[in-house]
């Protein structure tokens, strides 16, 4: 074993797994599993398996999963900057698959960077309902609102909030809640050796202490009947069953879903708390008998790092449930759909570098240059490039930077906003210039002009390296009565990538400088 772990843990995992202790040490021999997730809100898991490049086997437990061969590199090809699959790792797609998510859900992922979760989350929704994904880390954030808007999600609203202050403005809102909580990391210390270096005796119970307080703020802003879906991406039973027997201990309006024990999920463990765990003497057995019903992915029994999942159901009757969504869409139809505000003074421009969007939130007819211009610039823009359809929600204006947002933006009141929902771009001057992630969410038939790029020509990675393009004016597929000259959605095999401008046989390039192609 290459690895040097410390002792303190090898004890642990010893006196926790007895006599598979040998065979999870050996696991730390082999090398950790990746894997890539299909991003069905772009591409069929049928279509992509047509046009991959590589062997793809699929996970057992994420149905738009598969296992990717040693060597293999997704990240360096055009579909990866298509946003046509997430690389994900293995064992990281169980929890959303147990969440359960349907279409028209308001879903809340409170510890959601880089993302990956929710963008399968959004997948699931399919641009209905609405996502609100949050991190307390203001720096990971940047990456958890770039990977949104690169997978093409319309529906969602990006925050950096303490889940206390989203408690707050949010109680008994959301039908679905996934934790995947801050941890100790000792399940990804195969694949991620500076976890080691920071991991100590003490972190189990330095982590427990952070998540109980993001248990019992997820608890209160369940709608009753809603789902929670805790995860951690350790081994550690006081992170894992412990905190679960002390949340179902003190809310037994929960109960646990059982999931352990079938598949390839082993049954939640129990007999180490109640042997050498303190602080757990109050659980009662009854609920003792639930936690064993949480799921662990062992490293040694799956190919994947370990993860440990629990399903928290809460229990109401149907007449509590209908009252409880009711109240929720009189809050959400409370306010107009067209709002306006004024870009937050002395920030950065937040729609680049994801920053978050303090101060005071967007008020109807707010805005000192005037409703009208920015909105009027917009919607002409709309009505005059997108085919079939009309994108939904509140138009949201901050400055000169607009929005689509599925939230009324009185309900981000005094939050720190990230993106308040799909960024469309900027309108100055009576003219608007659309924005990347707006490019990134279309589909080739809901813009009048296209540009179809081939993957294997060069064409594609020239593009997503900036280049400008010599393009004829009979590749411009034209809807309508549209001229080539224009914005042109660039699509590389058929699925969007950014946008261009074309004129007179050239095509000039859009494509964000901070995304671009850097590898050979």
């Amino acid at each position: 074993m290459a690895l040097k772990l410390p002792a303190a843990f090898q004890e642990r995992m010893r006196s926790l797994l007895k006599e598979e202790y040998t065979d999870f040490m050996d696991s730390y021999d082999r090398v950790p599993r990746s894997g890539i997730r299909v991003n069905t809100l772009k591409i069929s898991t049928e279509d992509l398996l047509s046009i991959a490049p590589w062997d793809l086997r699929p996970i057992p437990w994420c149905g738009t999963g598969f296992y990717t061969e040693a060597g293999e590199r997704p990240g360096r090809h055009p579909y990866y900057h298509a946003g046509l699959y997430y690389i994900q790792e293995p064992s990281a797609m169980a929890p959303v698959e147990l969440l359960d998510v349907t279409q028209g859900e308001a879903v809340l992922d409170l510890c959601a960077a880089p993302g990956g979760k929710s963008t399968q989350i959004a997948a699931k929704l399919r641009g209905t309902g609405m996502l609100v994904s949050n991190d307390l880390n203001a720096d990971r954030t940047k990456a958890l609102a770039k990977n949104i808007e690169l997978y093409g999600v319309r529906n969602a609203v990006v925050l950096n909030e303490h889940p206390d202050r989203i408690a707050e403005k949010f109680p008994a809102f959301f039908d679905k809640i996934l934790i995947d909580a801050p941890c100790s990391g000792e399940g990804m210390f195969r694949k991620d050796e500076a976890m080691i270096k920071e991991w100590d005796e003490d972190s189990p119970l330095k982590y427990a202490d952070m998540q109980r307080g993001i248990l019992r703020a997820a608890a209160t802003m369940l709608r009753p009947g809603g789902r929670i879906v805790y995860s951690t991406c350790t081994f550690s039973p006081e992170e894992n069953e412990g905190m679960i027997a002390e949340f179902v201990a003190a809310h037994p309006q929960f109960r646990v879903l059982p999931v352990g024990g079938t598949g390839s999920f082993a049954a939640g463990e129990t007999d180490w708390l109640k042997e050498q765990g303190t602080g757990f003497g109050h659980i009662p057995d009854q609920v003792w008998e639930q936690v064993r019903g949480t799921a662990r992915l062992w490293p040694h029994r799956i190919e994947g790092e370990g993860h440990f999942l629990a399903v928290l159901q809460h229990e109401a009757d149907p007449e509590s449930a209908a009252e409880a969504e009711r109240a929720r869409d009189t809050l959400l139809s409370s306010t107009a759909p067209a709002e306006s505000a004024d870009r937050p003074k002395g920030k950065e421009r937040p729609t680049r570098n994801a920053k978050p969007m303090k101060g005071k939130p967007p008020k109807k007819g707010a805005g000192n240059q005037g409703e009208a211009a920015p909105t009027a610039a917009y919607e002409a823009f709309i009505r005059e490039h997108l085919l079939g359809f009309v994108p939904g929600g509140h138009t949201v204006v901050y400055g000169s930077h607009i929005y689509q947002s599925p939230l009324p933006p009185s309900l981000l009141d005094g939050l720190k906003v990230v993106r308040p929902g799909w960024y469309m771009g900027d309108a100055k001057n009576g003219r608007f210039v659309p924005a990347h992630p707006l490019a990134t969410a279309l589909h080739p038939g809901e813009f009048i002009r296209v540009i179809r790029l081939d993957s294997g020509s060069g064409e594609a990675v020239r593009y997503l390296k900036g280049e400008t393009l010599s393009i004829p004016g009979d590749r411009v597929e034209c809807g309508g009565e549209a001229s080539p000259k224009g914005y042109a959605l660039v699509c590389i095999d058929g699925h969007s990538a950014g946008w261009g401008k074309w004129q007179e046989g050239m095509l000039k390039n859009e494509y964000p400088a901070g995304w671009r192609w850097t590898s050979a």
